[in-house]
Parts: structure tokens; sequence; C-alpha cells
């Protein structure tokens, strides 16, 4: 079998940027991620939470983490710092290719994924940030104070900071915020897993709010490192909220204030003379969707772009191979799987699982897939995570347990009615189920290829390649069998309790496979209660356990994104908090750009 390992083409002509992007955004291939969205992985992660913890289609291609962290996985620069000149150079502009175009920049309607995240971190501040060691403190936000039982927290926001528009950063906008959250179409449905339709926030002073939670948790600061604490305009919210174009003209507090965007070529950010966190180096910042990994790279190494970010194991590799170019590695957040519904024949029966998860080629996927820099995955959570549990192992490759099972649950229930396919449930001693996915993709075709090819055993799969929105919809809605999908990015694990809830089962499920287990989110609530490490930890190394034996996701590789920096980009991993606490430079795909400046 081939693997999909491509050397860089450097000896190609790279045309003008804008006119090359505009070509590649045709959309689907193996690096396209979800619009702003829930959670594909390159296409298949949809997060519609408004969590850089999201969930995504999967493709697996180029293309959905406290106090401990779930993401220890490594994050280098490459450039040895002894390299770098002398001192800062302020000026230029940073021209950065991202995986796809975001539906839209407003954090209380628009629903982010990493390009999302990406663009957001320009003209958004968060209230809270992650240090460099993986702890949670206060960055737009000067403090965060629990009630006694961790039901409510109060939120003190700095004094001295003004909106790109004037407007003062004060206890009535986070009021202004977290309402429109809370009735945004999207995002309000991942913050009502969190927080109560009424009742919710209360002004405690002028620069003081009290959130109140749906349940109590200790670590309820983690949310606001992403989506849901970064605070926008009260004025522009109201504005977008009559004028819905407006969402793509974002007004923050941040760095970079909004210049212009074409939409499917260029977003420009220019810098903030003002910024309240400092000095900001570069003049302005442009982000350029290039959905093609391929073509990504290609301007990357053709000088066309400073930055890139990929998923792709093939670009992640040729990037190595390059000894100027520096890389921030992170596999840490997110992990990618086949994602199956239990909701309705066949998966409503463990043994159709079971059948799926053993007839799984899951050495295959992670070799010819995974290209040996992505590692398989057993879990949510990689081996280095003190929420890892060593004695979780991703079954698969048994075709004979595959084969036994399948024929068990045909003999029992093959008269019974696939309601995505609308036949029966078996034929001829095998069960019927259609594998969903996005595309068109060269990647997602490959790994249905690899797939079927175990699943085949004891299955007779038919396909059903959609658009990525459309696949996402159907997700949400539960039409489907089996797809493939990239999710559980969040730095701490208490955010990621919103996909695996039984409250989060609706007519519209974020709880995508729709497997509801009260015993589990016992176990989930204790954990976000526990208050020591080592307790906590063994939490979730026991609801791990209960994930694995319910068969509803079949893990293959966690998710590798690395972003590539030009030898003349220096400062991506020097950002402090306003008291001075290094900061993490890398999530997700998602950096700072503050503190960069080109030589």
């Amino acid at each position: 079998m081939k693997s999909l390992r491509r050397s860089p083409a450097r000896h190609l002509v790279v045309p003008l940027i804008a006119a090359l992007i505009a070509a590649s955004c045709g959309g689907g291939d193996s690096e396209s991620v979800a619009e702003e969205d829930p959670s594909t992985e390159e296409t298949g992660t949809a997060e519609p939470t408004g969590g850089e913890e999201s969930s995504v289609p999967a493709e697996e291609s180029d293309e959905p983490a406290t106090e401990e962290s779930s993401s220890v996985g490594p994050v280098v620069e490459t450039l040895p710092p002894e390299t770098l000149p002398p001192e800062p150079v302020a000026g230029g502009t940073l021209r950065v290719g991202i995986l796809a175009e975001a539906g839209g920049l407003n954090p209380a309607i628009s629903s982010f994924s990493a390009v999302g995240y990406m663009m957001a971190n320009a003209v958004f501040d968060n209230l809270a940030v992650y240090a460099a060691d993986g702890t949670v403190i206060p960055y737009l936000a000067e403090s965060f104070t629990p009630s006694d039982d961790f039901q409510s927290w109060q939120i003190k926001v700095r004094e001295g900071i003004t909106f790109h528009d004037g407007e003062p950063l004060n206890a009535d906008a986070l009021m202004a915020n977290v309402t429109a959250q809370l009735t945004g179409p999207l995002v309000g449905i991942a913050v009502r897993v969190f927080l109560p339709t009424e009742g919710a926030v209360e002004k405690i002073d002028e620069m003081t709010i009290q959130v109140n939670l749906l349940q109590p948790s200790a670590y309820f600061p983690s949310v606001l490192t992403n989506q849901l604490g970064m605070v926008a305009s009260p004025k522009w919210l109201a504005e977008a909220a009559v004028d819905p174009t407006l969402n793509q003209e974002p007004v923050g507090t941040g760095p970079f204030v909004f210049d212009s965007r074409t939409e499917d070529s260029v977003t420009r950010f220019v810098r903030n003379e003002t910024w309240w966190g400092g000095d900001v180096l570069l003049d302005a910042v442009e982000l350029y969707p290039v959905e093609d990994g391929a073509s990504r790279a290609d301007l990357f190494f053709g000088g066309e772009l400073d930055v890139i970010q990929t998923t792709d194991q093939a670009d992640i590799l040729d990037l190595r191979d390059d000894d100027s170019v520096q890389h921030l590695f992170d596999d840490s957040g997110e992990e990618s799987f086949a994602m199956l519904n239990t909701a309705s024949p066949p998966f409503d029966d463990i043994r159709a699982r079971q059948a799926l998860t053993f007839a799984t080629p899951v050495q295959n996927y992670v070799e010819l897939i995974g290209l040996g820099v992505a590692r398989a995955a057993n879990s949510r959570f990689i081996p280095e995570s003190p929420f890892s549990n060593p004695d979780v192992v991703q079954e698969g490759d048994d075709p004979e347990k595959a084969i036994a099972l399948a024929a068990e649950y045909c003999a029992e229930k093959g008269d019974e009615v696939n309601a995505v396919t609308g036949q029966s449930t078996c034929t001829e001693g095998k069960i019927n189920i259609e594998f969903q996915y996005s595309g068109p993709s060269v990647v997602q075709d490959r790994i249905a290829e690899i797939l079927n090819e175990g699943w085949s055993e004891a299955f007779n799969v038919t396909f059903d390649v959609i658009l990525e929105d459309e696949h996402i919809n159907q997700t949400a809605f539960g039409q489907y069998n089996v797809n493939t999908w990239r999710q559980f990015g969040a730095e701490d694990p208490y955010y990621d309790n919103l996909w695996l809830g039984c409250s989060s089962i609706g007519g519209i499920s974020l709880n995508w496979p729709r497997n509801c287990d009260e015993e589990r989110d016992a176990v989930l609530l204790a954990a976000q209660l526990e208050p020591d490490a080592t307790a906590r930890a063994a939490l979730y190394q026991q609801a791990e356990q209960m994930i694995h034996d319910a068969y509803t996701y079949i893990y293959f590789i966690h998710s590798t994104w690395e972003v590539g920096l030009q030898e003349n980009v220096h400062g991506a991993c020097s950002k402090l908090s306003p008291e001075g606490v290094l900061m993490k430079c890398a999530v997700i795909g998602r950096i700072w750009f503050d503190t960069i400046w080109l030589d």
C-alpha cells in the first residue's frame, strides 16, 4: 500500500499569491477545515461552541487542553536563540497561510475553528490564557474569584483598556458579551452547557461581573482561554446584530485593528498604536486561506508566505526537510477517530459497534496516514498527560472477532431498518452501514479506502461524500452511521465535557455519538470539582475506561499541528502576560502576533 508522502515542489514557479489563493479555495482537500466550525478533521471537527477545543470532521490531511494540562506535547522552535539578531526590528507585514477561510469573526456568533482562532488572535484578547507550564492565568481579566462551592465565579477586568472603537472595557461590556453568546444560534449551544439561560451573569461593580454556572467547577477559567473568553466591543456587537456583514469586521481590544477583508482571498489587520499590552512590532498581519495543503506549502517554500499552519503529515515532513524553517509542533490537542451514531440501528447495539472496532485496520491507518509523524492514539489524551489511562488500548485489526459479532447481530436483528440508508441492517450475514465524510478530498478518499479494506470483512459499506458544512449539520442532527472526525483539543478536559454529557444530546447534539451514560457524567462532574491533582487524574482515567467500553469512538492518531516560520520570523514564543509570565506560544495551530518581528 502506498503512503501519502510527497516532496515540496520548490522548483515550481509560484504565481502571485492572491491569484493562487483564490484558485485554491474551491474547497475540500485533506486540509480543509470546517468553516468556523464544530468539529471536523481538516474535514471533520465541528465546534459550534466557540472553542478552540473543537471538534471537526476528520480529514486527515493537511488540513477539529487547567491546572493539569492535557496538552503536554512538544512545542519546539528549532532556530537556536544565539542565531537571532540582538534587537527586535519594528515594521513589515507578516503573511500567514491558513487552512481555510473563516466563516465569521464574531466570537459571540461565529463558531471558531483553528483558522478562526488564528485570525481572532490579532484583534481580540482573552480573559484568560495558558502559561507555558500549562496553568491558567488572567490576561484581559485582572482576577478570577470563585465562591466557596465553585458554583459561581467573579471576573474582574483590568482598568484603562478600551476597544478599537473607543468603547471602554468594563463590567457592562462583559455583560453584553455573555448575553450575546448565550443567545447566539451556534455559540449559544455550547455556552448553555455551562451557563443557565436565566441568571447566568450579574454585575457586581463597574469592573466586575459574577458568572453563575449550571454545574459547579473549580476549573471554569480554563473555558475563558478560548472563544468564550474573547471580548468584543459591545457597540460593535449591537451593530452586527442589525447588520450581519459586520461579523466580518471585528472590533476588539487586541494588538491589531481590522483593516480589510476579501473572503477566500486575504484578511488584513494593522497595528493598534494604542494597545494596552505594549508596543506592537509588525505594521500588519495578512492571513491567506489556502485549502490545498500542497499549494500552501509551495507558497511558503517560494517565499510568498512567512508563516503556514498545517496538520498534514506529508507537509510536516517536507517542512522538516528544510533546515532554514522554524517549527512549532504540537500533538497534544485533538485526536482523529471514527465516530459511531448510537441513536439508531445498527450502532444502537454494542455488538455492531464492537464489530466495527475489531474490523478497523488501525495499524494501516497509523502507518499510511500518520507517516511516522503522528502517534497512534488509544484515547483522547497523549501518553504524557496525567489524565491518560495506560490500561486503555485501542482495539482493532481483529477481523475474526468482527465477523463473529456481525453474524450474531445479523442473526438476531438483521431485519431492522437502518434509518440512514433506509435498508435492512444486514445482507448475507454482514452489517450494512454508510460511511460519511467531507469532500472532495484526496486524503479522505484514501482514508475511506484504507478503512473499507478492514471493514468489508464484516460490513457492507456505502459511502456518502458531502461538503463539510453539510457533513457537520448531518452529524449534529444524528443523520449518519459512522464518520471520521477530529476533536477533544481542550487544554483542560473540563471543557471537553460538553462533547460527552447526556445534557448535550438533543435535536441538535454536541454529544455527536448521542451516547448517554449518567455514571460517566457523575465521574466527570466529580473531576471538575476535585482540587487534588492526583485524585482528579484518577477520575479522568476512570472516565476514559468508560468511554472506551462504550465503543463509540475508534481512535486512530493524535492530530499533529505544525506552524512553519521562515528564518526571518522571530519572537513567536516570547509573549508574556501583564504580570510577566511566559505564555504558551502555540495551541492547535494558533500563535500570537504582537511579539513577532521580521528581519
